[in-house]
């Protein structure tokens, strides 16, 4: 089945799990044959992937994770799975690790959102150079870095600038130009963190709107809540807080409340979370984007398995963006 074939729909029930999750028969051994190149195949004679993500904390990674899983579940036959992420976002060493022990462990594939756009290239060489299939989900490894250390590796996920521009542009049409808005940023090292900011600059472009404020909270919700406050004290011309993924708009949302203007300052997020779901349809949250979290990781499943099948020559692939909005009746 083709990546874009599958049911984007998929009645997947949801739910939280552990900081760090293994789920494969047998994964805490190595198949590697030191001779040559990590073994295909575990013991089963199935491939073994490894999906390494970053921080199960946040709800758009845990539901990741269970879409992954779903998906395994329903073709035990065909692979075995292990998912693996870090406590915090900003933990680019405990990813480097997770990496390198899946490599130890000789899997066939790992599938990697990585926290940082450019420290996690030289561990993602270094598995493609013991034969395992390397595939780039979610955040975009950096072009010339990879460039520059000559390695390919395929990109499977949304246009992050265009996902933004998408909410940016919804925000827009409740404003005047002329209005100022804030953007409060991820990790500026981040390639998803950087699409999106131009994406909502692009946006505000196009709108008239003025760009006031622009400040990285990292991605942490209380670190947004901090930053937005501060935006709003110093500029309470503020008309739009415009948030680069939706625990931000959570943080965002939480100064807003504070400041007591719910309904004065609209938000919009990035990643369509459940809260944030809740929030918009309660209308203390505009907007998000729904980059399919449940699937993201499956796309690039499928896409590392076709690649072992030795059927594709690795190219990147654009995953689905669409715009949450409040639901009507």
């Amino acid at each position: 089945m083709s990546i874009f074939g599958l049911n984007m729909r998929r009645g997947v029930q949801l739910g939280a799990v552990g900081l760090v999750l293994a789920v494969a028969a047998g994964c805490g051994s190595s198949d590697a044959d030191r001779e040559g190149a990590p073994a295909a195949e575990a013991k089963s004679g199935k491939p073994r992937v490894a999906l390494v993500m970053k921080s199960l904390a946040n709800e758009f990674f845990s539901t990741m994770a269970e879409g992954a899983r779903a998906y395994q579940a329903e073709r035990p036959d065909e692979f075995e799975l292990i998912v693996n992420g870090i406590k915090d976002e900003r933990d680019l060493s405990r990813q480097v690790a997770i990496v390198e022990s899946m490599i130890a462990q000789g899997v066939s594939a790992i599938v990697i959102a990585p926290a940082d756009s450019r420290a996690l290239v030289s561990v993602c060489k270094r598995a493609q150079d013991e034969g395992i299939v390397v595939v780039n989900i979610d955040n975009k490894l950096d072009d010339e870095v990879l460039a520059q250390q000559g390695v390919k590796i395929p990109f499977v996920g949304p246009d992050n600038r265009a996902g933004a521009k998408l909410v940016g542009d919804h925000v827009a049409k409740q404003l005047q130009p002329g209005d100022s808005v804030a953007i409060i940023e991820g990790l500026k090292t981040a390639y998803n963190g950087q699409q999106r900011l131009l994406g909502f600059q692009d946006a505000a472009s196009e709108a008239g709107l003025k760009v006031v404020a622009s400040q990285s909270a990292q991605w942490e919700i209380d670190q947004a809540n901090r930053a937005a406050s501060a935006m709003l004290s110093e500029h309470p011309e503020i008309k739009a807080l415009l948030c680069c993924n939706d625990s931000m708009a959570l943080g965002a949302l939480a100064a807003v409340r504070s400041a007591g203007r719910v309904g004065d300052v609209l938000i919009a997020g990035y990643d369509g979370i459940s809260a944030v779901r809740q929030a918009i349809n309660d209308g203390s949250i505009l907007a998000s984007v729904d980059q399919h979290g449940d699937q993201l990781a499956v796309f690039g499943i499928e896409y590392a398995l076709e690649l072992l099948s030795g059927g594709e020559t690795p190219a990147d692939r654009t995953t689905p963006v669409d715009l949450v909005v409040k639901e009507t009746n």
